[in-house]
Parts: C-alpha cells; sequence; structure tokens
C-alpha cells in the first residue's frame, strides 16, 4: 500500500452536486432558494435568517400562505403531534413576528421554548419536498428548520433569478458526494506521538473541507488494519476542552496506533455529530440548562447522531483497505462502517478517564449511546 503515490480522480462532479453545494451557498447567505419536485416547487428560506423583509419578500413571491418546516425531533419538544419519519409544517399569519419564528424553531432564542405552543396555527405533516428542504439545512449546518412558499411549475420556471434545485438531488446529495473523493496530496509529517507519519488529504466532490488519513508506522498488508476514525472536534482537539474526551481520543489513538506498530486514523469534517460547530455551541448552551449531549441535539431538532461513514469507507477503498480492526467504543460505528462495505474483524477499545467536566457526557455515551466505556 503505497500512499504517496496515485492519480487524480478526473471525474467531473456531477451538475446535482454543483447544484446543491451552490444551495447551501445561497441558503447560509440569508437567500431564497428555489426547490422543485414533480409536484410542483417551493421557495425556501433558512428560519435563522428570518426578518420582518424577509418574510414580507416571501409571502408576496409565494402562491399561499408562509410555512415554517420543523422536524419531528423539534416539534415533540414544542408538544406538537408529528410522525415520527417525517416532520411538520405551521402555517404562518400573513403578518408573523420574526421572533415568533425564532421562537419556534430555536430553543436558545430569548423566549422559552417550552412555553411556545402551536395555537392559532394551521398544523399538518410535512411532505416530501418540506423534508428534503430540512436536509438542505442540515447540509447547510444551519438550524433544522426551513420557511417554504409553494409555487405552482409556471411561476417556479418564471423564478429565474433563484438559483434551482431539485428534492431529489438533496436526497441523493450525501452518497453521490462520499462516492466522489479525489486524493489531491500526502506529505510526511512527523508527530510528536508518531514521527513516522504522512497526512493525505482527500476532497469531496462538493468542494468542501478535505478529511485527512494519518498513515501511521507500517500498517498491516494481507491483515486486518488497525483504524481509528475520529470525527472533528475543535473544542476537543484544536482548544483542549474538557467537556467531552474527543482530544484524548484522537492523541490517545495516534499514540497506540503507533505502539502498535501502525495503521491508519481517518480524520473527518463532521463537527459535533455532524450538527457543525454553531449548533454543537447551541447544544452546549442547553446542557448547561441541564439537559444532555443526545437531548440537547434532538432538543434543536436534529438526530442525537448525525454522522455517516460513507466517506470513511471511500477514503478507505482508495488506500486498499478492505478489513479493518476498529479502534473505538461506540458499536454504532461498527455498524456503520460495515453497511458501508467495510469489515470490520475486531473492535479494539478506545477508553480515556473522565474529568469533572466530561463524566456526565460520558456516563451519558454509556447509557443511552451503548458506548461500551
Amino acid at each position: 500500500m503505497d500512499e504517496t503515490s496515485f492519480e487524480p480522480i478526473e471525474a467531473e462532479t456531477p451538475h446535482a452536486v454543483i447544484a446543491v453545494d451552490r444551495a447551501i451557498g445561497d441558503l447560509r447567505r440569508g437567500g431564497m432558494v428555489l426547490l422543485h419536485d414533480g409536484d410542483g416547487a417551493s421557495l425556501i428560506l433558512s428560519s435563522e435568517y428570518a426578518s420582518a423583509a424577509r418574510l414580507r419578500r416571501l409571502a408576496m413571491a409565494s402562491n399561499g400562505p408562509v410555512m415554517l418546516v420543523l422536524t419531528a425531533q423539534r416539534a415533540k419538544v414544542l408538544g406538537l403531534a408529528a410522525d415520527e419519519a417525517g416532520g411538520v409544517a405551521l402555517t404562518l399569519p400573513a403578518a408573523v413576528d420574526p421572533a415568533r419564528v425564532h421562537d419556534l424553531s430555536d430553543p436558545t432564542a430569548p423566549a422559552d421554548p417550552t412555553g411556545v405552543r402551536a395555537s392559532g396555527l394551521t398544523l399538518a405533516d410535512a411532505g416530501a419536498r418540506d423534508m428534503a428542504a430540512v436536509r438542505l439545512a442540515k447540509l447547510s449546518s444551519l438550524l433544522p428548520a426551513v420557511l417554504t412558499g409553494r409555487l405552482d411549475t409556471a411561476e417556479a420556471s418564471a423564478t429565474e433569478r433563484l438559483l434551482a434545485v431539485s428534492a431529489a438531488d438533496i436526497q441523493r446529495y450525501g452518497s453521490t458526494a462520499s462516492g466522489m473523493l479525489n486524493r489531491v496530496s500526502a506529505a510526511k509529517v512527523p508527530l510528536a506521538d508518531a514521527p513516522d507519519t504522512t497526512i493525505v488529504a482527500f476532497r469531496p466532490a462538493d468542494g468542501g473541507s478535505e478529511h485527512l488519513a494519518m498513515m501511521i508506522g507500517e500498517p498491516a498488508t494481507g491483515a486486518p488494519t488497525l483504524v481509528r476514525i475520529h470525527s472533528q472536534c475543535f473544542t476537543g482537539d484544536l482548544v483542549g476542552s474538557l467537556r467531552c474526551d474527543c482530544g484524548d481520543q484522537l492523541r490517545g489513538a495516534i499514540r497506540f496506533i503507533a505502539e502498535s506498530g501502525g495503521g491508519v486514523l481517518l480524520y473527518l469534517t463532521q463537527e459535533g455529530r455532524g450538527i457543525g460547530l454553531v449548533n454543537k455551541l447551541r447544544a452546549y448552551e442547553l446542557q448547561d440548562d441541564g439537559l444532555d449531549t443526545f437531548e440537547a441535539n434532538e432538543q434543536l431538532g436534529f438526530d442525537a447522531d448525525e454522522r455517516h461513514y460513507q466517506v470513511a469507507a471511500e477514503m478507505l477503498g482508495q488506500l486498499g483497505i478492505e478489513h479493518v480492526r476498529l479502534l473505538t467504543n461506540n458499536p454504532d460505528k461498527i455498524a456503520g462502517l460495515e453497511r458501508c462495505g467495510v469489515a470490520v474483524s475486531e473492535r479494539v477499545p478506545h477508553s480515556f478517564p473522565a474529568n469533572a467536566h466530561n463524566s456526565r457526557y460520558l456516563a451519558t455515551k454509556a447509557e443511552r449511546g451503548g458506548h461500551l466505556l
């Protein structure tokens, strides 16, 4: 396995990936996006950017009332009935106060979210196009709550100034982009606990942040390779936060792999269990008010864990690794990797002592997340 010699992938990035990536950029800038499927089209706007002017613009451009789409997790927190597999769509009054939108969608808003109810608002199950809009918000690392306004097909085709993206492309985006990683660079980078390390950079097809493979020592050939999959944690990895054990896990894995003779550490850009850094900080606010780490993610409207491991499987495949000894205490990580076609022959335990700041966090991972600590 020669990780330093490779040919860049020349395959052209699919138009669908480019369209979704551009839509992510527009949504993050507070712009509206035109989302369409076989049943029609909608204008969508992130609830985070709700303002009187934007709400007026959305209402004027829409064929019907503006709706706020929330995930089932967020709806449950608000005491609203919701389909567990989908979400809810609340029809908003014509002159809704932007602060009410924020209260409904953001539990860290100034108002008490437990006191917000949908009295006076029409409630319906969210449709497939609505949930594709929520998925786009998640991909944008925004709160999973969107404002939508329906359009008919003729109106949608006439809205030429807005970026158009299909619901199907959004739903396929993760698997499509994950399957098109390009190895762009590899260099020797001696580490304090692993001087014989080469870091290989993989760039995703959507042009997002690169994922890294740390090739430590002499990874096994002809036998299962010792592998650690580590999701990025700015607070724990870089600035030494004591609220989690991520920094300990990262440095401990590098040291253990080096002492074991060699292996691979994959460093994936999936901050905050896949919800992004800003939303992770919001979750910390909620934890300071008494919620555990899983409850906080769900209060924000996310699943308890939004990570996926298709990227890891693709990286291992390009490195020629098919069988692994996985350094983890998370059974879900093993299952996720195996679903992506990577054979896990052994789980290698990987845990560290708690401190005064993360003891509850670790206990929650064990009790609710099934981590083997």
